[in-house]
Order: structure tokens, then sequence, then C-alpha cells
């Protein structure tokens, strides 16, 4: 499962792209709170994963995000995207 999320996170690295918490889970098959703790730390390349609401990061600092976070107002809210571009 560990993988996956590393495909996800880098795929969304790659497209400077936000992606919500719910959908990165729905994609993987697992709950949203669960999604967090594969996850793990609070860095630049995981604070692509927003909230569904503000689309922001939960808990992280602005130290913490991405320089490019904003760059775009998209955000993937659909599992869907996810599991087309990557086959999961």
């Amino acid at each position: 499962m560990q993988e996956k999320v590393i495909l996800i996170r880098d795929f969304l690295n790659n497209a400077r792209t936000r992606c919500t918490y719910n959908a990165a889970a729905k994609a993987l098959g697992i709950k949203p709170a669960e999604f967090k703790k594969l996850l793990g730390d609070r860095t630049p390349e995981n604070s692509w994963f927003v909230n569904t609401g503000a689309g922001e990061p939960v808990g992280y600092a602005d130290n913490e995000k991405h320089p490019d976070l904003y760059r775009t107002k998209r955000i993937i809210k659909s599992a869907e995207v996810l599991t087309r571009n990557l086959e999961l």
C-alpha cells in the first residue's frame, strides 16, 4: 500500500496539482484517516494532499508547503482521475 501512496504523491509532485485526501483514499480503497497515516511526515512533497473544503494541507506550516502549491486553482477531487492516470 505504501508504494501506491508514493506513486500518487510522485504523480502530484510532477503534475504540480493538489488532490483531496478523500480522492486519494478512495482511489486506494481505504479511509481518509488511514491514508493520512500512510502519508507520514509533513513535507513539501506531501503538501499536495489537501482537505476538500479549503483546499489546504491539514496542519502544515508555511515552510512545510511546496512552493508551487498555489500555482493553479485545480484540485483533483475525483478518485477516477487518479485511477485513470495511474492504473491503480
